[in-house]
């Protein structure tokens, strides 16, 4: 018999999953101490429970519910959950690289990784320069939870021929997550072909369907999916459920990056002009901008040392010239379109339910 109560379907990212999710990760941590402590000291294993604490837990409640949706709750948990904590570890991984590449300072309110493992190296009084061993360390926690998270994957015991399909989507999403982050670095520092506006929106939406809405949402629901014996018409309609809400996840992060408040999403105020992001929003900005706004919105982009003053500049032109509003459309009609195709397809009520809520909670959020 499960020690796990059965999640609420009205409260699909409720304390009942959150926790089990939680559990699920601790447990694992736990289980490499052993091993960890034999190589190394503690501050790798530190560092991964650190990250793992918190979050939004988005991807394995989507792989929760796509199994819901697909064979309902299963009557022990404890197998799913793991499959589902796995991503959390992919997303974790994802994360401490991410902050590299983008060089943050701060990730769920806390130093980023590479800040901290820097730190641990001046208070050693390590030989070199701290930044290239906070630098070099980070990069190889990241590997070790991606492999991390193959191994609690694995540890789930489900269903061999469900797991053979899962393990087949979530080899995609591996490589396409990279790929879309790549791609995403690419345009940052303007190496990939983007000759216009139009070229530039274009790739914006490749990034956004591959590093996010596939990563985020599409995938884990398929996994999900799969896991609990989902048919193929089911997968097909999750896939475009799924990039429409991943879709508008990011646009709502997106919408955050530049407007939200960092009390809240952990992130420095306007990150993500300090980074030079030229997502969907910033470019319909420059797209509708005139000249003036142009060329102080291109000047913002990728300016670390940005001013509050010239924060609020950079919101004033994404506001005034419409971009902003564009986004929130974009957001509320993607949500209503993967809203209406959960309600018609075939699948479990309390999958429904569930994904629905799930759908509107990506949507609107303030982190």
């Amino acid at each position: 018999m499960s020690v796990y109560e059965t999640p609420d379907s009205d409260q699909p990212l409720g304390p009942t999953l959150l926790e089990a999710i939680s559990t699920e990760l601790a447990h694992f941590l736990d289980s490499q101490e052993e091993t960890t402590a034999a190589v190394v000291t503690s501050e790798m294993l530190d560092l991964a429970r650190t990250f793992t604490v918190g979050g939004k837990r988005l991807r394995p409640a989507f792989c929760y519910w796509g199994h819901v949706a697909a064979g309902g709750h299963p009557a022990d948990p404890k197998g799913l959950l793991r499959a589902a904590a796995s991503l959390d570890l992919l997303h974790v991984s994802a994360l401490v690289h991410d902050d590299i590449i983008d060089a943050s300072d701060t990730r769920r309110g806390v130093p980023a990784a590479h800040r901290q493992f820097a730190s641990h190296h001046q208070a050693m009084g390590g030989r070199g320069d701290e930044a290239a061993f906070g630098t070099a360390a980070a990069i190889l926690l990241g590997d070790l939870l991606l492999m991390w998270s193959v191994e609690l994957f694995e540890q789930s015991g489900l269903v061999p021929e469900r797991m053979a399909r899962a393990r087949a989507l979530l080899a995609s999403m591996r490589t396409e997550v990279v790929c879309g982050q790549y791609l995403d670095v690419g345009a940052s520092f303007g190496v990939t072909p983007s000759h216009s506006f139009s070229a530039e929106l274009d790739i914006a939406s490749r990034i956004l369907e591959y590093k996010t809405a596939r990563y985020s949402v599409l995938r884990p629901l398929q996994v999900g999916a799969a896991l609990g014996g989902g048919s193929a018409t089911l997968e097909t309609a999750l896939a475009q459920v799924g990039s429409l809400v991943g879709r508008a996840f990011q646009m709502r992060d997106d919408v955050l990056g530049v407007f939200g408040d960092p009390l809240v999403t952990g992130k420095p105020a306007g990150d993500d002009l300090r980074e030079g992001k030229r997502t969907v929003l910033v470019l319909t900005a420059l797209q509708r901008a005139d000249a003036a706004q142009r060329d102080t919105l291109e000047a913002l982009l990728g300016n670390a040392d940005i001013s509050l003053q010239q924060l609020q500049d950079g919101r004033d032109i994404i506001t005034s010239t419409g971009a902003l509003d564009e986004a929130e459309r974009l957001i509320a009609d993607d949500t209503a379109t993967a809203i209406q195709l959960l309600q018609d397809t075939d699948m479990t009520r309390p999958g429904r339910i569930a994904l629905v809520r799930l759908a509107e909670l990506s949507a609107q959020r303030d982190r």
